[in-house]
């Protein structure tokens, strides 16, 4: 299993998982996904059928699965998965099951997170509690934008306070004409060996 996660919202973890699904797949590696929860849901999950329908270009395990299938829970409310749950419904253990079911599909489960590592699911549980109890390793994405270093930073930190095995690269998209000049210099010193999202297909056996 690889958990894809992000410093926060809107920094492109459903983008970042389907170049996931692309990339894997051209290792000849059989490949599934689980959009855990999805909120902000009217109708039907839109990132969970986008990913449902990168999969099934080579997965033919998936093909009749619709997007609801691939998530544990849909909410109506953009929010926080504890917030926009206000009936109180979620259960981990549904959300472990149906991880456990999606698995038996494919030889490597991509599963995406909601928001970044601290959102709560529930009152006492967040996303972090999640991927440590799953033992699988993480992809952190962050993003490009002014402001980056710190959430990059605590992200980071977070995940090396609980022990997790996990890579992380840049989304390069907000602030692309800055970026080299006010956050790359620090990356480049600290972490000589970061990569961008663009690189994915050169780094995709890190991931493994």
């Amino acid at each position: 299993m690889l958990f894809v996660t992000a410093t926060n919202t809107n920094v492109g973890k459903s983008y970042t998982t389907i170049k996931l699904i692309e990339s894997f797949s051209k290792q000849t590696i059989s490949v599934g996904v689980c959009k855990l929860i999805e909120t902000g849901v009217k109708r039907e999950p839109l990132d969970a059928k986008l990913l449902l329908e990168s999969v099934q270009k080579y997965n033919p395990n998936f093909s009749n699965l619709k997007a609801k299938d691939i998530t544990a829970y849909t909410f109506e409310l953009p929010a926080a998965p504890f917030c926009a749950d206000t009936q109180r419904t979620i259960d981990i253990e549904k959300i472990k099951d149906k991880i456990m079911e999606l698995q038996q599909l494919c030889d490597l489960l991509i599963i995406e997170g909601a928001g970044g590592l601290m959102v709560p699911i529930t009152q006492n549980y967040k996303m972090i509690d999640l991927i440590n109890e799953l033992k699988c390793k993480t992809l952190l994405v962050t993003p490009s934008k002014l402001g980056c270093i710190n959430d990059t930073e605590l992200s980071i930190e977070a995940l090396r306070n609980r022990d997790i095995d996990f890579n992380w690269c840049v989304n390069i998209f907000e602030d692309e004409e800055t970026f080299q000049k006010v956050t790359q210099p620090y990356y480049d010193a600290v972490y000589p060996n970061w990569w961008s999202l663009n690189e994915l297909d050169k780094q995709i056996s890190k991931l493994l």
